[in-house]
């Protein structure tokens, strides 16, 4: 199993369950890694071969920026429904921070698996 993975896509959101934070735009923090083999891409070098990490990228943002949730954990399953759902990947691992959320923290959220991890 190989993985295409995007690290700290950080995006603009209406995220949280108080009143103030449905009327401010907070930062969240993703990372993703992505099931697949690369070994066709490798050989042909064309990136329709593979899974195109911006093509990831444009689609999450693009869904992220128009959302708006109440938990970082709904949030997170409507990342891995698209992502499982739209492209090539039969597993993903996704962490989700919402960074600054809690005083002391650097990051806080959720790390979730969903698909059939393949051997």
């Amino acid at each position: 199993m190989d993985i295409v993975y995007i690290k700290e896509l950080e995006v603009e959101t209406v995220i949280g369950i108080y009143d103030w934070e449905r009327k401010i735009r907070q930062r969240v923090s993703l990372d993703l890694e992505m099931a697949t083999d690369i070994r066709r891409a490798a050989n042909t070098e064309d990136i329709d071969n593979t899974i195109s990490y911006k093509t990831v990228s444009k689609r999450l943002i693009a869904f992220i920026e128009q959302s708006e949730f109440l938990l970082v954990e709904t949030m997170a399953e409507e990342i891995a429904e698209i992502v499982l759902s739209e492209f090539p990947t039969p597993w993903i691992r996704l962490r989700l921070g919402k960074p600054g959320a809690v005083r002391g923290a650097k990051d806080v959220g959720v790390i979730i698996e969903r698909g059939e991890k393949p051997a």
